[in-house]
């Protein structure tokens, strides 16, 4: 009999998740029950895989650039895998704007669904966090994100997984040193590294054997921890609105994907399938990154010289999804609370302050929101309706955060194709099981 592949264990994972989160809805014990005994099945699997992002980024980062044996090849990759990474953003808020003005999901509002999202979620301490977090960045400098990328302590930064810039400037800093010196010197550091990329590979595939159980765990929480139906019934619009942008973005990769790599695009989506659908269940592209590195490099065929550099570069600064969502959400709420202030040239500058904001923003659940907050400020939208404006979304806000990492991580992995081809380095995949050398196999 054949094994029924990962992807579709994950989806079977999701849909029982979500049916079994359904039912607990139904009875009185049912959302105590869940989130006493089931949410922390998911909780530690998402505590497993950011337990080993940082040595994955460290050993495959520095295993990646110590293999160039040539750093022009590191200034090739890198100078393209910001570059595509910029382009792509551009496309993704373009696409939002366009569709949010031609479709005015904001039209559809009444003062009524504004009343009673204003009392549900106002005051929201949730939303008070995005704004106040949204103050700290705006008041630092235009350098503030250059000096944040230098850690003052390498340990302290691999100990956060929110300073994973931080830990990408110290492996390439360590691996451009490991080139700089003598093959003799840096021979045993290397090996080192290298082991460590193997150890912490066959780790995510260990983890990745409990996915299925866990994003059961994780859709099962989110459905019965979500808010009123009437609401999300009155934001569906919106909502679709965001949907349809985010399915233009898949669009949009898979033509990058025939065109630039010669790669069936059917075959591209089948292959990322499950770091999709963990995004979707975690909402963390930080959290995804470990499976990510593992499909891209195992099952498409990119090398590690690429993906140890495009992917944990795209987790920190490639928010497509994100990009696309600060475009319909800020445009949606001035079509609501502030009409007058749909001009061509705020529009303009939300491209602008979305591109910027999608950079600096941590690759973690809430981001979407924080930068948002940052977007809106941007334009001169009214201060005393800022807290109105996020209740008009927050009720939607966790569905579609799940979404649009789903189209974050997605982006991610087309630019790592797209930047392998063009630096000859997109091989033939070479999957490796969790118990291709288990004793007795």
């Amino acid at each position: 009999m054949k094994k029924l592949a990962l992807h579709w264990k994950i989806m079977i994972g999701m849909l029982l998740g979500i049916v079994f989160g359904f039912i607990m809805t139904t009875v009185s014990w049912g959302k105590g029950f869940t989130g006493d005994w089931i949410a922390p099945l998911g909780t530690i699997f998402v505590n497993l895989l950011k337990l080993i992002a940082v040595p994955l980024i460290l050993a495959s980062l520095i295993k990646g650039i110590s293999d160039l044996k040539d750093i022009s090849k590191f200034k090739a990759i890198g100078g393209r895998t910001i570059v595509i990474y910029i382009l792509t953003t551009v496309v993704a808020i373009t696409i939002g704007l366009l569709i949010v003005n031609v479709a005015k999901p904001g039209d559809g509002i009444t003062e009524a669904t504004i009343e009673k999202l204003t009392n549900e979620y106002a005051g929201n301490s949730k939303i008070s966090e995005r704004i106040a977090e949204a103050g700290r960045q705006k008041e630092s400098g235009p350098l503030q994100f250059i000096v944040d990328m230098v850690p003052q302590n390498a340990v302290a930064a691999m100990s956060n997984n929110k300073l994973m810039l931080q830990v990408i400037f110290f492996a390439i800093f360590l691996g451009i040193s490991m080139l700089l010196v003598k093959p003799s010197e840096s021979e045993p550091l290397k090996k080192f590294f290298d082991s460590l990329n193997e150890v912490v590979l066959k780790m995510v595939d260990l983890i990745m054997l409990t996915a299925p159980y866990a994003v059961f765990a994780l859709l099962a929480n989110v459905v019965v921890t979500s808010d009123d139906p009437d609401i999300l019934l009155a934001l569906l619009k919106y909502a679709g609105v965001v949907l349809f942008g985010l399915s233009l973005m898949i669009v949009f990769y898979c033509i990058l994907v025939a065109v630039i790599t010669k790669k069936s695009p059917l075959w591209f989506l089948k292959q990322i399938s499950p770091a999709q659908l963990l995004a979707f269940s975690t909402s963390s592209s930080a959290a995804t990154l470990p499976v990510t590195m593992e499909r891209v490099e195992e099952h498409i065929g990119v090398d590690k010289e690429v993906s140890s550099f495009v992917l944990p570069v795209g987790a920190t600064i490639n928010m497509d999804g994100t990009s696309l969502y600060q475009a319909v959400a800020s445009v949606f709420i001035m079509q609501v609370l502030w009409p007058e202030g749909l001009t061509f040239s705020n529009q303009i500058t939300i491209v602008l302050t979305a591109l910027l904001a999608s950079i600096g923003s941590a690759a973690v659940p809430g981001a979407g929101m924080v930068m948002l907050v940052i977007v809106l400020e941007a334009i001169g939208f009214p201060s005393d309706k800022l807290p109105i404006g996020l209740a008009l979304i927050f009720a939607v806000d966790r569905p579609l955060d799940m979404l649009r990492t789903t189209i974050n991580v997605t982006g991610d992995a087309t630019v790592s194709m797209i930047v392998a081809k063009s630096v000859g380095k997109l091989g033939d995949p070479h999957v490796k099981d969790w118990d291709d050398n288990y004793p007795g196999e």
